[in-house]
């Protein structure tokens, strides 16, 4: 059923954003002498099939959603597919049941072809005619995107109907298959002529150097340019029996017939074989001393790319425009919003660029998107990449030394499962179900013979982080961190976070609360000091005791996702805490990973004068809703621009920092459209009746018993620490794990697996 009550607010909403913003001032937007494109021009941004990242590509919806998010000279690429009768429509695979709903409209009519000299099996336009496609509508093709749209009954478009229906500045044809449909009888040559006499093409691409000689004496290259597409290295161009690779070499011969290329990205930037960059080819610097344009392909937001740019697309982008002497002319692109904000607001920012607003960039275990949590590279990177206060999950040691660490499991960020010590192995319920290897079960000395590992909180979808450092940095005691930091004068403050206080009070006779006044003390943070010291705990019990001692910020962290906070909690939260942590889904709930709405809670803590700070901030797409377009930076503005939080807690600080510094903030009505603040609940409209999950109940609302908690118990009393027993290597390590538990043994395997 098509959704259209949705679907026309939706566009409309945009269509009006759009227009408010179309005017941007032409000094914003392009100043010749900044970019090194052939033209001097800003480079293009290209919406394969629209927004095809989102919505299913060559929808009507998804050029019309590329076209208000974009550049204001945004181009909008067709892949043309012939049907029986010749007609163009805009598809982006010759077999069409890769994007669309054939095979349920006509079961069990696939044909066997040969495409480029290869058997090929599925549906093809070729046996079809308009009518027969009337009937049929496009779906998401790439499983790993959202589906929820293909309810809609999106109809096939032509090349006619894209134009009539969608203002699109340019239009880009892609004939991909030109010999394949010449077998058919069809000529892809008639048809762009045809086509051309009745609507304006811009760009004109093929792989295919017969089909482009072909047409090239009927296009005025000033209103239609000729592109040459590359395809793999070793693949063989049809016409010419050359591979791509040896084409390249012969770029004069290139110009005889185009006036640009267009190659996959890594023409331009290859990669290794553990997807790290080299250095860039001179590819981009060889065409334009040729007079010949450059695009560059193959940009999506979610799909894994190089290491390098830490899961960042924009940083991805701002490579191919902004880094070196070359800028490429222009990309193409699934999500366009990406490298339309790269162009309008990242482009030229300067390593000294000025912060446009104030919100604080607070790390988690340091930059521990790129190295091991809270490892002296993590913090150091953190500082580099400008993070304003750095963060110390203090845990304890046998010993009762306080040491940064991710998680008060060492199994999470360690190699201890692969150490002698992986007999330690025990389940403490009151702090985690499952099994645990504790930081208070090891002296410090013992934990300094342990390896970091790398925390990927997205393995699941087989997403690594920088697996080249995956076990790289040295573990730092709360005293090593503050030394690390006092005297940096970038740094507005540190957080200090303490859980587990009680259990270890109680069971352990271990006073992490204590432990942290007096290395703070010795390290003398006693009194106030340019820098802030920030004390965050889960437990109220535990700020109570630095408000009783200290003049420190203390922050109250609520784990549990909620909606709002009753008055009376919000006053109790107010005499402990002077600021406040949630989660980004207690700001934004979503559903099916779309965002719902959004909640009164960050409004009602601050009208209490508390500071409100959300976690956790990552570059991976899996990370954010799909309203955030697979786009960290788009995420970040809309908490901050949208929510108004006073902080972001992020394992990436230099995404969020480099945020705080684009040139579209403070623009009001003259902000673009890729910096506009997403609006929750209105890309869920699209979404069908069919496809939506049953109706959840909303999210709990915070009150006075979750908020208040017995004081801390007092310390026991507990035998002098020593080191484990075998604290050294065993000749057989293997033999000691085999006297644990079964169940702690298989644990603390697939733990290890996991890590490697």
């Amino acid at each position: 059923m098509w959704n259209s009550r949705a679907l026309s607010r939706l566009l409309l909403t945009l269509l009006l954003l759009h227009s408010a913003v179309v005017l941007v001032s032409a000094a914003q937007r392009s100043h010749k002498t900044a970019w090194k494109t052939l033209s001097g021009n800003p480079p293009l941004v290209i919406a394969r099939g629209g927004f095809s990242g989102l919505l299913p590509d060559s929808s009507l919806t998804a050029y019309n959603v590329a076209l208000v998010v974009g550049t204001q000279d945004i181009v909008g690429w067709c892949d043309v597919q012939l049907t029986k009768e010749g007609a163009g429509i805009c598809l982006p695979d010759i077999k069409l049941e890769n994007a669309t709903d054939i095979a349920s409209i006509f079961p069990n009519e696939t044909k066997n072809y040969e495409v480029n000299g290869v058997p090929t099996s599925g549906y093809f336009s070729v046996d079809y005619t308009l009518k027969n496609l009337s009937t049929v509508s496009i779906v998401q093709g790439v499983y790993s995107r959202s589906n929820k749209f293909d309810g809609n009954g999106y109809s096939i478009v032509t090349v006619e109907d894209l134009v009539k229906n969608v203002s699109l500045p340019s239009l880009w044809l892609n004939i991909q298959h030109d010999a394949f449909y010449t077998k058919h009888k069809l000529s892809m040559r008639s048809f762009v002529l045809s086509v051309s006499k009745r609507v304006l093409v811009s760009y004109i691409s093929s792989p295919e150097v017969g089909f482009l000689r072909s047409i090239a004496a009927r296009f005025n290259p000033k209103t239609t340019k000729l592109v040459f597409r590359f395809l793999g290295h070793d693949d063989k161009e049809l016409s010419t029996n050359q591979t791509y690779g040896s084409l390249l070499k012969n770029i004069t011969f290139i110009k005889t017939f185009a006036s640009g290329i267009l190659v996959p990205k890594d023409y331009i930037w290859p990669v290794d074989a553990r997807n790290y960059l080299q250095s860039h080819t001179s590819l981009v610097l060889d065409a334009h001393k040729e007079g010949l344009e450059v695009f560059a392909s193959d940009f999506v937001n979610d799909v894994p790319f190089s290491f390098n740019y830490s899961y960042d697309p924009l940083a991805e982008y701002l490579q191919f425009f902004d880094k070196g002497d070359f800028s490429v002319d222009g990309v193409l692109s699934d999500f366009p919003i990406t490298p339309s904000e790269a162009i309008d607001c990242f482009a030229h920012l300067g390593e000294n660029a000025t912060k446009k607003v104030n919100t604080l960039v607070i790390s988690k275990y340091g930059a521990s998107g790129d190295y091991p949590a809270c490892t002296d590279l993590a913090y150091k990177k953190a500082m580099s990449d400008g993070a304003d206060v750095l963060d110390c999950h203090v845990q304890m040691s046998k010993d009762g030394i306080p040491f940064c660490l991710s998680s008060i499991d060492l199994i999470e960020s360690t190699t201890v499962t692969q150490s002698q010590f992986s007999k330690l192995a025990t389940t403490i319920l009151e702090i985690k179900s499952g099994n645990g290897i504790f930081a208070f079960s090891l002296t410090w000395n013992d934990i300094k013979t342990l390896k970091p590992s790398i925390l990927n909180p997205y393995a699941q979808y087989k997403l690594f982080r920088n697996p080249d450092n995956k076990n790289a940095g040295n573990f730092v005691t709360l005293s090593d961190f503050l030394s690390m930091t006092k005297n940096q004068t970038s740094l507005s403050g540190i957080m200090i976070v303490i859980e587990n206080a009680a259990y270890l009070a109680e069971k352990k006779g271990l006073s992490v609360t204590d432990a942290v006044m007096d290395t703070l003390s010795k390290a003398g943070y006693a009194k106030p000091g340019a820098q802030k010291v920030m004390i965050q705990s889960t437990n109220s019990s535990v700020l109570m005791k630095f408000k009783e001692k200290s003049h420190y910020e203390l922050v109250y962290k609520i784990d549990e996702d909620i909606s709002d906070a009753v008055d009376s909690a919000v006053k109790d939260i107010k005499n402990f805490a002077d600021s406040v942590v949630v989660k980004k889904t207690s700001v934004f709930p979503p559903i099916l990973s779309f965002l719902t709405g959004s909640t009164r809670i960050v409004s009602k803590l601050k009208s209490s004068n508390l500071s409100v700070y959300v976690e956790t901030f990552s570059n991976e797409f899996v990370s954010q809703a799909w309203d955030f377009f697979s786009d960290a930076s788009v995420e970040i503005n809309s908490f901050i621009q949208g929510a108004d939080i006073d902080g972001v807690i992020t394992d990436f600080p230099a995404t969020a920092n480099r945020y705080r510094r684009n040139k579209c903030l403070n623009l009001g009505d003259k902000t673009p459209p890729s910096m506009q603040v997403v609006r929750p609940g209105e890309l869920l409209g699209l979404v069908t009746k069919d496809y939506l999950p049953p109706a959840e109940a909303p999210l709990p609302v915070l009150s006075d018993s979750e908020v208040s908690e017995p004081p801390l118990p007092p310390v026991s009393k507990i035998s002098p620490a020593s080191s484990p027993a075998g604290a050294s290597p065993p000749k057989n390590a293997q033999s000691k794990v085999t006297i644990c538990f079964f169940l702690s043994c298989l644990a603390v395997f697939v733990a290890s697996l996991l890590l490697l």
